[in-house]
């Protein structure tokens, strides 16, 4: 029986079979020929499909597990720890070479005992020696494999948290590349607005500056800070009023190019729908009877339809073109206040509009009133705002609040060619539920987070105001709205 000297000098010589292993990197004594190099790399495969590590990997947890158990938890013969030796002796110096091996002593019952081990493995490989020692371990000791498959679960799961981890720092660099090109293109485009309205303000101011300073002299003749306050708010109005002209201007191009637009598809339809009445009919029924054709009776009935969704379209078209005067708007510098305000009001007042997002506050026109105001101002971002008309009768006074994706665009219909279509268009009557609208003003982007836009617009008539703000520009931010709409009785206060 091996006493505990024995076992202490076993776990030492299998210390420095470990220490060796991860020292020796260069050739080992054993022959390099092409059959046992084929049989070392199927030994490994073995092993790697047998147990998930490689045969390295295997063969150093097979050491460093019966270094820590050997007298703990593993408990072996002694005839078992001899072979268990040999086969790591076979690993580190190959296959036993008495001249290259130092004598035993005569008394070294032990270490002659492990010498004959060693010896009985003749001309194992490396590999060979490393699977036997596996095998030993894994029939000797229970508890090796499922060791070994611990081993193995912990690391599939730690790769598998690290790809986790990978996949989520690529998605949230590609989430922050993405909100950092989205804010430059926005700082971008508000840099382009603010040198664009600069430069307007710089001309105008330089054509009306002497215009302005005679007037500001007359009404503060001794006093030249009141004079410049003065200056620069005429400077300030007239410039709202030049955009607001250019903005008119540039809607009434876009209606007229609409106009003409719609003009040539009633013209291509009208072309369609005669050629379809003169195509001639050559189907002869078995009576002699000309058959009713496609083109025949129905055309008539196609001309009076295609007449009446004409007409239809012209007046809605001249019902959407009334005249309407053009609003008036101004800016304060009061924000921060205007938002306590705001706030102590409470109600709907105060609206979160989503990236992406276009918020609509309906306002009937109320029967006693004569003139709409509206106020507005945003937190840290600008946002887009335009002012349409309805032509509607609404018999609530209440103001609503709609939220939508995206400005809602009238969809065109397109026509086909062929008879069956014509057919059905004909026999369908022309959409003119939808109510007609006006654009007072146009969409625009405004600076509102710096101060609070207000304006006015006389009534036009019945119907309902549509103030819009468009945030579907904004791909990632949302914005607070802080708002206020009244009516005045008179038009001195509009």
């Amino acid at each position: 029986m091996a006493n505990g000297a024995d076992v202490i000098q076993a776990t030492e010589e299998i210390d420095t079979g470990i220490e060796r292993m991860n020292m020796s990197d260069g050739p080992d004594n054993y022959p390099n020929d092409t059959t046992e190099s084929s049989l070392d790399h199927s030994i490994e495969n073995g092993v790697a499909v047998h147990w998930g590590f490689s045969l390295d990997e295997l063969y150093r947890i097979a050491l460093k597990f019966y270094k820590e158990k050997e007298g703990k938890a593993v408990h072996l013969g002694y005839a078992e720890k001899c072979s268990l030796v040999g086969s790591t002796q076979q690993v580190i110096h190959g296959p036993f070479d008495p001249s290259s091996s130092p004598p035993v002593g005569v008394l070294d019952v032990v270490g002659k005992d492990r010498r004959l081990a060693w010896q009985a493995l003749g001309s194992m490989t490396r590999e060979e020696a490393k699977q036997q020692f596996i095998n030993q371990l894994s029939d000797l000791v229970p508890t090796f494999r499922p060791y070994v498959e611990a081993l193995w679960a912990d690391k599939l799961e730690k790769e598998r948290l690290a790809k986790e981890e990978e996949e989520r720092k690529r998605e949230e660099e590609e989430r922050r590349k993405l909100e950092e090109e989205e804010r430059q293109k926005e700082e971008e485009e508000r840099r382009k607005q603010e040198e664009t309205k600069r430069q307007i303000q710089e001309a105008l101011n330089q054509q009306t500056y002497d215009q302005f300073r005679k007037y500001a002299e007359q009404q503060y003749p001794s006093n030249p800070d009141q004079q410049a306050v003065l200056i620069r708010q005429l400077q300030d109005q007239h410039y709202q009023q030049y955009m607001q002209q250019v903005y008119q201007q540039q809607l009434v191009l876009q209606q007229q190019e609409q106009h003409l637009s719609q003009i040539q598809q009633q013209q291509q339809l009208q072309n369609e729908m005669q050629q379809e009445q003169h195509q001639p009919d050559d189907n002869i029924d078995e009576g002699g009877r000309e058959s009713q054709t496609d083109g025949g009776e129905e055309s008539p009935c196609l001309a009076e339809n295609g007449h009446d969704s004409e007409a239809g379209e012209e007046t809605e078209e001249e019902e959407s073109s009334q005249t309407v005067a053009p609003a008036s708007m101004w800016t304060r510098r009061d924000i921060q206040d205007f938002k306590e305000s705001i706030k102590r009001e409470g109600g709907d007042s105060v609206i979160k509009v989503g990236h992406g997002e276009t918020v609509t506050v309906r306002v009937p026109t109320h029967e006693d009133g004569t003139c709409l105001f509206w106020e507005f101002a945003t937190d840290s971002y600008d946002i887009g705002f335009g002012v349409y008309f309805e032509w509607t009768k609404d018999s609530s006074n209440v103001v609503s609040v709609h939220i939508s994706e995206s400005e809602d665009e009238e969809e065109e219909e397109e026509v086909e060619g062929d008879c069956d279509d014509v057919e059905r268009l004909a026999g369908r009557k022309p959409e003119s539920n939808r109510p007609a609208q006006s654009v007072i003003i146009p969409v625009y982007r405004r600076d509102c987070y710096e101060e609070v836009y207000a304006g006015s617009h006389s009534y036009p008539g019945s119907g309902v105001y549509l103030l819009k703000f468009d945030n579907s520009y904004s791909l990632w931010r949302s914005k607070t709205l802080y708002y206020r709409v009244y009516y005045t009785r008179t038009m001195a206060d509009c």
